[in-house]
């Protein structure tokens, strides 16, 4: 948490060093986003009834509007023309969406070795992220029950059952369809930059964020 807070500190030091106040506008702007979407989580805590759009709006607030904010500065800086700069932006954003996808993927499909942090802490923290909203949709009424029993406690007890159920639906195939979808936009966003290095540097960034096990 602290090296997070550090280096977002030194991104608005850097953006001050800069000199150009569009950009200290667009991370200002981004960091407010990301508090909202902070709040909004905090709200949806241990909360059963969450549906699809409304976790879709956290993640696109507390992660993908800082993706965003990065892609849409970095146009800026480079003097790019205003197509070139919603591209970019667009790009981010679609990529940071799809990176929280597959990060809470991770929660029901990884092992702690792998990714360095428990199985189940999404769970055990109350936070019903789109694993367990499919799940919920989809599983035996005895099953959904046992899962917002779960969320709303904060129970790890049942966790070997409920990941169990979540992979039984194929909940964790909906959620890579979903990240797959927003790369795709992301990969189109990329079509108005043109050809070089970096461009395919981005585009790998794609085909890891949908890969990566940690």
């Amino acid at each position: 948490m602290l090296s997070g807070d550090f280096l977002y500190s030194r991104s608005f030091q850097m953006m001050v060093a800069a000199g150009n106040l569009r950009v200290l506008q667009i991370l200002a702007d981004a960091t407010n986003v990301i508090a909202e979407g902070e709040v909004l989580q905090l709200l949806n805590m241990h909360d059963a009834e969450i549906d699809v759009d409304r976790y879709m709006q956290v993640i696109h607030y507390k992660t993908a509007a800082l993706f965003e904010a990065a892609a849409r500065i970095g146009a800026v800086l480079a003097g790019c023309a205003a197509p070139v700069e919603e591209a970019a932006a667009t790009y981010g954003r679609a990529l940071g969406m799809a990176f929280q996808l597959v990060d809470d993927a991770l929660d029901y499909r990884g092992n702690a070795a792998e990714m360095g942090k428990n199985v189940g802490d999404d769970l055990r923290e109350g936070k019903p992220t789109l694993p367990l909203i499919v799940a919920m949709q989809r599983a035996a009424p005895a099953d959904r029950a046992l899962i917002e029993d779960a969320v709303r406690s904060g129970s790890v007890e049942q966790l070997p059952r409920i990941v169990q159920i979540v992979r039984d639906c194929d909940a964790l195939s909906a959620v890579d369809d979903a990240a797959q979808r927003q790369l795709d936009v992301a990969r189109s966003a990329l079509a108005a930059l043109a050809q070089s290095a970096a461009r395919t540097a981005l585009d790998q960034l794609c085909t890891y964020s949908l890969q990566r096990r940690s």
